[in-house]
């Protein structure tokens, strides 16, 4: 048998976002994906591990519609979220062994899990030329930017949400002099001498972020 699939994901370490299950088969190059809904991560849903048990039922789910068999050399990422997998594809008899993933299905699975961080209303350049775009720190700072709506949109039964996630606000307002910054909020421009809406809070060190007026 020539096929061989691959397993592989994308945001179980990003603060923001749903986590991505990408498949690639690779003899085919078809490459199939489903994402861990954010209610897994949930704080009890979180203690429980359900995160890991709802990677089982995309995996099957995509299995099913490429019709893998028993037989079909499969290889998974190293990382801790394929654990339940790990068994449950032992238990079912399927030929599998963990490996590095990179290549195409690596590619797939992060433009896959951009592409849902963008629809979430993160940055699109943000996302494509920041060398780091999921720190957790940074994605914090968006968070914090609008934070009754994005809050939504967190791993919020992670200890390092429960740490920095609800952090009190100093809010004021004053003048920007300096010509390089974005709205968190909006993604626009702020003008050279425009009066701003300041947000500082302290997480692992004092930050400031700077909005537009009306955001």
């Amino acid at each position: 048998m020539k096929y061989l699939i691959e397993i592989d994901d994308a945001g179980s370490g990003s603060l923001v976002g749903q986590t991505c299950i990408g498949v690639l088969r690779k003899e085919t190059g078809k490459y199939l994906c489903g994402f861990i809904d954010l209610k897994y991560y949930q704080p009890e849903s979180f203690k429980q591990k359900a995160y890991l048990r709802e990677v089982i039922n995309i995996t099957k789910n995509i299995f099913e519609k490429l019709k893998v068999p028993k037989k079909e050399p499969i290889i998974i990422c190293q990382g801790y979220i394929f654990d339940l997998l790990r068994e449950w594809l032992t238990i079912q008899g399927y030929n599998w062994r963990s490996g590095k993933i990179e290549g195409l299905l690596q590619q797939k699975v992060e433009s896959s899990f951009a592409s849902h961080a963008i629809s979430l209303g993160l940055p699109e350049n943000y996302i494509k030329y920041t060398r780091f775009p999921f720190h957790f720190h940074r994605l914090l700072k968006w968070v914090y930017a609008d934070y009754k709506n994005r809050s939504n949109y967190c791993k919020k039964g992670w200890p390092s949400w429960q740490r920095y996630g609800y952090l009190h606000l100093d809010i004021s307002y004053g003048i920007l002099r300096n010509y390089h910054y974005y709205c968190l909020k909006c993604g626009k421009k702020i003008l050279p001498k425009s009066e701003v809406k300041i947000i500082k809070y302290v997480s692992n060190r004092p930050t400031t972020l700077y909005l537009h007026k009306d955001c």
